[in-house]
Parts: C-alpha cells; structure tokens; sequence
C-alpha cells in the first residue's frame, strides 16, 4: 500500500498546505499588519541539501528495514519547532542521522538496539518527529561514532480491544488518525487530540507526556497509559494492567515522559472511551482578559470538567477569527458518550455570567452531529489551532519570528505571574527586534488549583539572525516564568531545548535518580544522549 510522502522540511504531506495563491496573500496580509515590505522566499528542496556521508552501515541483517538516502536522513534531522524550520529553511542540516532504521515489529525494534548497543551507536526513538523541544536531534557528532535514527511508524496496529474493561492494547507507532480509524468500529476513541495529532503516534505522546485538546480532567496521555511494554538494551519490560495499585512507585510513571532516554516503548495497554454522542458548544466574550480568568477559575472549581474551556486574550481572539480584538473570548465546550450535558452546560453559562461574560440566547444547545464543534467562534478557533503549523513556514520565509512558549502556575500566582511573564517578554521582544511585534496569550488547560497559559511571540526578524533573536526572547521568558515558580513546560516536553531550565525546576536528588535508573536500563548510555539529562559516566 503506497504512503503519501511527509515533507523533509515543514508540516504535513509532500503538496499540502496553503497554495502559492495563499501564501502570496498571507505575505500581502502580514506585511500590512507590520508596517513593512515582506518577500516571501522560497522554500528549500531536497537537491538542493549536501548532506555528510554515513559514518556507519547498517549489518547485513539489518539491511532491508535501513535507510541512508538523503530524503529519509534530511527528514529525520529536526523536529517541528521554529528553530528547526529556520534551520531547514537555511539548508541546515549539518549532522543528520546515519541511519533510518523502519522496524516492522518489537523483534526488529531488538535487533536494531542491539546493534547500537553493540557498536555504541547513539540510537534515537523516532514517533512522528513533530517535537518542538529537539528531542529527535542525534547528539554532537564528535560525541558518538554515528546516529540511527529509529521510526517505529510500521508498529501501528490496534492489537486488541478489551471492550469490558474498555481499554484497547496498542502498537507505540501509530499515529493519531490511524489509531482513531481502527477504534471507530468499536464505538471507543482515545479521545487524545494534541495539536500535533495528524502526524505524531502514541509511543512519542507517551514518552513526552503529551497534552490533549481537553482542557479539563484527563488533559495528558498520563491518564490514559493502563500498562506499557518497553524495550531497552537491557531487555525487555512489561507492567501489569491495574486500574489502580498502591504497590510503590509506579513503574509506568518511570517511562511517561522519558523521552526515549530509558527505552523503547513498542506498545501500550490504553483506556478508552465511548464516543460522544451528545455535544453542546458556545463562546463567551468578556470585556477583558481579567474578567475572563477569574469565570475561568470558579469554572474550574465547580466539577464541571468541560471538554474545552480555553481563554482567549483580545489579540489571541483577534488572530483566531473568534473576536474582534476589543474582548477576551471563552471557548466552551461539553461532550458525553452517555447523557446529555445540557446541565452541565447552563451551570457553566451562569458562571460566566458572575462575571459579566456575554452569550448568544441559544448559546449552548445540545447537538448530536459533529457540526457544533466547525460552527462559531469555536469552529474558528479550532481551524486557527490545526492550520497554525502549516503557516508557520510560510512566516518564517518571510523572517517572521512566531514561536510559542507555555507554563502552568497555581491560581493564587497566576495575576502577578501572567503581568511579569508578559513584561518580560514585550521588553525582550522590544530590545531584540524593536516595536511592532505581538505577544498573546491562550489558556490551554485548566485545573482546579490553576492555569496553563500558552504564549504566542510574532513580529518580524532580521533575515539570517531569527535564531539568534529568538534564542534571547527565549531566554529572558524562560528565565522569567522559572523565577516566578512556573514549570518550564506543560505539555511540549524538556528535549534538548528546555534541559537549562528543567534542571533548575527538579530537585538535584530527582536527577541523580534518573540518571541512577538510565545506568539500570541503558549502561552503555546509546539512548537518545543529551535529553533530559547526562548520563553517569
């Protein structure tokens, strides 16, 4: 069966994304909205990339399932975040892996570890490579005497299906649309829907504690992982499926969120549920961000749990086609398999209505199509939320710096946080690159004890200096929102890219423990070197 080729650089299919029609008026649009004349440059092409030989061969076994062409090395160079796409746009691609291998089962996955383990390869879990945090990166080449790069997209099977326990036993490889296609037949769904959705798997969304789209109760795929089975240098690891244990520390806690740098992950026991049938969406305005939060907060204190309930400031309402820039929008969404969530609903409205939140008379209605969630200033926002990775490469063509960063931080912070953060990062943005950026600001994910704000920086570079301004905004927020008490991340993962502020988040004694656990599992330390963390030498 023929597969439709991923693009080596960029987001999606080789082909997809806006036309050059389209992108000729987002350049005409965005060099309106910034005062200043934009060209849009063209994209980088494959022949057009020289990259260094291979320093390894694959062992004649392992032949068929290898990959050392230019196509599967360039793509399996950087991840998706900005600084990747600038690096690619350059025609970037100084230490690409050796080696592609495309394991076709757990025994293959073995053999290739083994490989690595014998010749001391660095050996690089790959999911669908969409990590914005360098996780995918092969370390320095001085560092290791090659790189395999392991794509586990062929493991991409729903094995089986415990429709009594509802939970479903699943290959790590799959990706998000894949997966979803194969439940459907059994009326369950994972129901875990990260922006990255189309092109990641769930093997990567359990290594790097992926964040769903729900923005209340089961908000990362930690909640979801019944049992793991992980594969490392050492053998092989199966926990047991419980719904609940006690017995010590939890040992699929040790690999949620590892990031490849403990194992393998080949497969997952995973709780589903029942596809909804009942949906009843609305949109509230505000008039301002304050006002916005503080429904946000008794919300979310309330037991609701809505299956959406994100903040959009002004600008970020603005940019979303959800409100005009004068009001902060709520985006407000309940869903169930089982009844219909129109109680649910008018609580939720009256809240908003405490402070002062406006709504249409028939906000809220129950439907049970799909359609309310396309209709409105709902529907608007989550076309915004799954077009933004197309676009962006478009804007940085044009040397537009538009790069997120995000945190969560309790309820009793959030005001002074949120007003220093955003401080902070005009002021950077200002002394970097001067005036006529924006900054806004999304509310993610929300918890009854508080918020995960999403920052959005845009505002035109120096053509050839993006990385090297971002990389100081970058900074100046990072160190910031540490300060302040805030998590470096709450849902894009630690990689390479947030290891300086990760290590001043955790305590000393967590990280020794890590690297304690890596010497167990990894003793030759071939896995994904330089994430997370050092290994013992």
């Amino acid at each position: 069966m023929a597969h439709r080729r991923l693009k080596f650089w960029g987001w999606g299919h080789e082909g997809d994304g806006p036309n050059e029609d389209a992108q000729r008026r987002l350049c005409e649009r965005t060099a309106r909205r910034f005062g200043r004349a934009l060209t849009l440059a063209p994209a980088p092409r494959l022949e057009e990339l020289a990259l260094r030989p291979p320093r390894v061969k694959p062992p004649a076994a392992l032949a068929p399932i290898c990959a050392t062409d230019t196509y599967d090395r360039a793509a399996h160079h950087w991840g998706k975040s900005f600084r990747d796409l600038v690096r690619g746009f350059r025609r970037h691609y100084p230490n690409p892996p050796d080696v592609v291998a495309y394991p076709r089962s757990e025994q293959e996955v073995t053999a290739v570890l083994e490989w690595c383990d014998r010749a001391k390869l660095a050996a690089i879990p790959y999911g669908g490579g969409s990590s914005v945090v360098g996780g995918v990166e092969a370390p320095p080449a001085d560092s290791c005497s090659g790189a395999v790069s392991i794509d586990l997209r062929h493991l991409d099977r729903v094995l089986e299906v415990d429709s009594i326990s509802r939970a479903a036993r699943i290959q790590a490889g799959v990706y998000g649309p894949a997966l979803e296609d194969q439940l459907r037949a059994t009326n369950f769904t994972l129901r875990h829907f990260p922006q990255s959705f189309e092109f990641s798997s769930l093997g990567g969304w359990i290594a790097t504690r992926s964040g769903g789209h729900f923005a209340t109760l089961y908000t990362h795929i930690d909640d979801f992982v019944e049992a793991l089975r992980v594969i490392t240098p050492t053998g092989a690891i199966e926990t047991r499926r419980l719904p609940g244990s006690g017995a010590g520390p939890s040992p699929d806690r040790m690999f949620i969120g590892s990031e490849g740098t403990l194992g393998i992950i080949t497969e997952a026991w995973m709780r589903l549920q029942e596809r909804p049938r009942y949906r009843a969406g609305a949109s509230v305005a505000f008039d301002d961000f304050p006002a916005a939060m503080r429904a946000l907060r008794q919300l979310s204190q309330a037991g609701l749990y809505p299956a959406n309930c994100r903040v959009l400031d002004p600008g970020e309402a603005l940019t979303a086609g959800a409100g005009d820039g004068s009001e902060a929008v709520m985006v407000l969404a309940f869903e169930s398999g089982d009844h219909d969530p129109a109680a649910w609903m008018r609580r939720a409205l009256e809240c908003c209505a405490d402070h002062k939140g406006r709504f249409a008379p028939d906000a809220g209605q129950t439907r049970t199509d799909s359609s309310a969630a396309r209709e409105g200033a709902a529907g608007e926002w989550r076309r915004t939320f799954l077009n933004a990775p197309y676009l962006r490469e478009v804007l940085v063509r044009m040397a537009i710096i538009a790069e997120t960063f995000e945190t969560a931080i309790t309820w009793e912070r959030f005001e002074q946080f949120h007003h220093e953060l955003m401080s902070a990062a005009r002021a950077a943005v200002a002394r970097v690159c001067g005036h006529g950026g924006s900054i806004t600001c999304r509310i993610t994910h929300v918890y009854p004890d508080g918020p995960a704000p999403y920052y959005t920086v845009t505002v035109p570079g120096r053509a050839g200096s993006e990385l090297e301004q971002w990389d100081e905004i970058k900074q100046a927020v990072s160190d910031t929102l540490i300060r302040l008490g805030g998590t470096i991340t709450h849902h894009h993962a630690v990689g390479r890219d947030h290891r300086q502020w990760y290590e001043r988040e955790t305590p000393a004694g967590f990280r020794r423990a890590l690297q304690a656990a890596k010497r167990a599992f990894d003793p030759n330390a071939i896995l994904n070197p330089g994430v997370l963390f050092d290994p013992i030498r």
